[in-house]
């Protein structure tokens, strides 16, 4: 008789993409739109308030070539 379980996890990654092209790169304002929806987007799947302040890792910035990428990754677990 087998002494193992076995499960799924389906990881969802959401990216907020701001366009980065040189020479000039991304306006702090776009940034801080994109930074915004974000973290809406993250406090809306944990339902977490307003006021509540997120922890340091919540989101994480990636620069590629041409583009900040803002992102938060979700887990789910097949039943």
């Amino acid at each position: 008789m087998p002494s193992f379980t076995s499960r799924t996890i389906t990881s969802t990654r959401r990216e907020w993409i701001v366009p980065a092209a040189e020479p000039w790169g991304a306006t702090g304002a776009e940034i801080g739109k994109a930074w915004s929806a974000a973290e809406a987007a993250y406090r809306e799947h944990y339902n977490l308030p307003a006021d509540r302040a997120l922890s340091d890792d919540a989101l994480r910035f990636h620069v590629t070539d041409d583009a900040i990428v803002i992102t938060f990754t979700t887990e789910e677990t097949a039943r």
